[in-house]
């Protein structure tokens, strides 16, 4: 489990309403693939700036507008499906990718497919319906346990020093070298990002960078100073983080900020 909140959008647009949302860890035995839940909910349907994650996330809208599979991604965006209302957000590690959709974590990177085109209609609707009927968000946080235990194949298969590295990429420990990593580990540098390429679509280097995005953003909607945040995230300096979110985001963090009280967490 990831010890920093992973935000997988804010809304496009500031509405006077915010969304309100509330989020949960999974069943221990879903720990190793998924990260967390999120219910969500606002006063009418709203378009998402989806920003930079190295999570996949399905989104279930449960008045059916939206329900998609987002894969990891380096920029943000608000181009295609990006408009969704209230329902649920589940975010899978790259061993949950493979293990609940049985879809290569590559075939997603900076895209979204349906989620009907990944689980299938009959399963999707399925989902949907047992969502709908539960009574309260915590209803369906049980649900999600239920659906995706009983996704899990018998023995699934994940590669455990790949998940180590990935894992230890998302750690809040400033700058994290990936050669280091590598040591931990007892592996070259060089294996680690072909082992990274191919089962993720990303390198290490690249994780490693969207993990601090996400913190600095964690930080950013705790009100934490430019300041305090660079240093605490391992940026160079005040500039060099203003200058990552603008690129990464395509808002300063001023801006940024002003948008994170209209957020969605995908785990907390």
């Amino acid at each position: 489990m990831t010890s920093a909140t992973h935000m997988h959008s804010v809304p496009a647009v500031v509405k006077a309403d915010p969304c309100a949302t509330a989020s949960a860890l999974p069943h221990p035995r879903l720990r190793p693939y998924v990260v967390g839940y999120s219910c969500f909910s606002s006063a009418q349907a709203v378009r998402h700036r989806v920003l930079p994650l190295n999570l996949v996330v399905l989104i279930v809208d449960l008045s059916g507008a939206s329900r998609l599979v987002t894969g990891p991604r380096t920029v943000a965006t608000t181009e295609g499906e990006t408009t969704w209302w209230h329902g649920v957000s589940i975010g899978l590690t790259p061993a949950g990718v493979l293990a609940l959709l049985g879809v290569p974590m590559p075939e997603l990177v900076e895209g979204s497919v349906r989620l009907a085109d990944v689980l299938g209609s009959r399963r999707e609707a399925e989902l949907a319906e047992r969502l709908a009927a539960a009574p309260g968000w915590a209803d369906r946080f049980a649900v999600l346990d239920d659906e995706l235990c009983r996704w899990l194949p018998a023995e699934p298969h994940h590669d455990r020093l790949l998940l180590r590295a990935w894992h230890r990429l998302q750690q809040p420990t400033g700058r994290m070298r990936v050669a280091d990593i590598a040591d931990e580990l007892s592996v070259s540098k060089r294996y680690l990002q072909t082992r990274f390429q191919r089962e993720i679509g990303l390198g290490p280097k690249t994780v490693a960078r969207i993990a601090r995005f996400q913190r600095s953003v964690f930080l950013l909607a705790q009100h934490e100073s430019l300041l305090t945040i660079a240093s605490d995230c391992g940026y160079a300096d005040q500039a060099h983080f203003q200058r990552d979110v603008r690129a990464m985001a395509g808002l300063t963090p001023t801006k940024l900020c002003a948008f994170l009280q209209y957020r969605e967490f995908a785990v907390r």
